[in-house]
């Protein structure tokens, strides 16, 4: 949704109404993942996709009657249908996709909303996208930090799905959680769209080099909060490092310690660490790597630093287990020279161990190409985005 969030506003605020498809759950080989959006004005404008242009003619056919009638719609689009080829979905996958209106009267909560967003604040929206009452398809509750605004059609619903709206907001992932009609949590006959809109990832890049001005600029193609940070004041500075939200002089391991002490770092974090040398890497890896949830943890150096390295994070005391969680030398092998390269093998190794891959070509490999979504705790599947 983030795509559309200015088309979005602008016509929210000018009182006007758009029709917003949200991809809310894929199957397969799916172009784009759950959240994907798409918005048509009442004019026609089109921003955002939900395929990457397979379905978008069709999609935009529906928003327009969704448009006329307000009413919203939720349609699968996918290979074993005959439609597929039609509308140009011929890679295998299947996406659910929900045709909505915003206004300023279907979604009062939208303003707020997108505030907390682009504030960072943690927020939620939870949509009911089937229900065996089709007054009840549509209703929106929002889910945040101060509580929860709307509802969801019944004061036990709501209670339930915000309980695990909150679940899903605190990991940063979205899902379509499954409910009796009036929120019972064993049963059918509702489903819940809940779009989480957690602030971005962080990237921790330790050591000012021009290595990590490149690991930067890649951390923030892919969505992280960059941070850089080295003790050392003269390289340590934002004009070196434009790409970074944030430049900090200060020993890596008492940052990355404060950081964790503050909750600043989630599952989702990723430490690279540039240095290699031993006065920094060695206490700043005996502090990540004995932190339990970051995401990835990899090191720079040679094949001989890397040796002596894990010697002396074995030496100050570090078991096999945690150690075994550091990507040293960090990277995939794509036969790298340049610090933009360098970084391009850096993102690669963070994608891969974030999404299971492999590293091996995919002309090379047999069977799908995108991994299978992850259990949601709650009897579903949601994909991690």
């Amino acid at each position: 949704m983030h795509d559309i969030l200015d088309d979005a506003m602008r016509a929210w605020k000018s009182d006007d109404i758009a029709a917003v498809a949200t991809v809310i759950r894929t199957f397969d080989s799916a172009p784009r993942p759950a959240g994907a959006a798409m918005l048509v004005g009442s004019d026609g404008t089109v921003s955002g996709s939900v395929s990457g242009g397979c379905v978008e003619g069709s999609v935009y056919e529906l928003a327009q009657d969704v448009l006329r009638t307000g009413t919203p719609v939720l349609t699968r689009y996918g290979v074993s249908d005959d439609e597929a080829f039609a509308v140009g979905l011929t890679c295998g996958g299947t996406l659910d996709v929900f045709v909505e209106v915003f206004s300023q009267q279907a979604f009062p909560e939208l303003g707020s909303v997108v505030a907390d967003v682009r504030d960072n604040i943690p927020v939620a929206v939870a949509t009911v996208v089937s229900h065996t009452d089709p007054e009840r398809i549509g209703r929106r509750m929002v889910v945040g930090e101060a509580g929860t605004r709307g509802s969801l059609g019944s004061a036990r619903a709501d209670a339930a799905i915000a309980d695990d709206a909150k679940g899903l907001l605190a990991a940063g992932r979205s899902a379509v959680l499954t409910y009796g009609p009036d929120g019972q949590r064993r049963g059918e006959g509702m489903e819940v769209f809940v779009s989480s809109h957690a602030p971005p990832p962080r990237m921790l890049v330790f050591g000012a080099i021009d290595f990590a001005a490149a690991v930067a600029q890649q951390g923030v193609f892919l969505g992280y909060r960059v941070t850089v940070c080295d003790a050392r004041a003269v390289f340590a500075t934002p004009q070196r490092f434009p790409a970074a939200e944030q430049v900090v002089v200060a020993w890596p391991h008492d940052y990355l310690a404060e950081q964790w002490s503050a909750g600043e770092l989630d599952e989702r974090t990723v430490v690279c660490v540039l240095t290699h040398d031993p006065k920094f890497d060695v206490p700043l890896l005996e502090v990540a790597l004995r932190l339990p949830t970051l995401a990835f943890v990899g090191a720079m150096g040679s094949r001989r630093t890397h040796d002596d390295r894990t010697a002396r994070l074995r030496a100050a005391g570090l078991t096999e287990s945690e150690l075994s969680r550091l990507a040293s030398p960090i990277g995939l092998d794509l036969g790298a020279r340049t610090p933009q390269e360098t970084a391009v093998s850096i993102a690669a190794e963070i994608i891969a161990r974030r999404w299971g891959g492999t590293g091996e070509p995919l002309g090379a490999r047999h069977g799908r190409i995108h991994h299978d979504s992850i259990e949601d705790g709650h009897g579903g599947k949601y994909d991690a985005v």
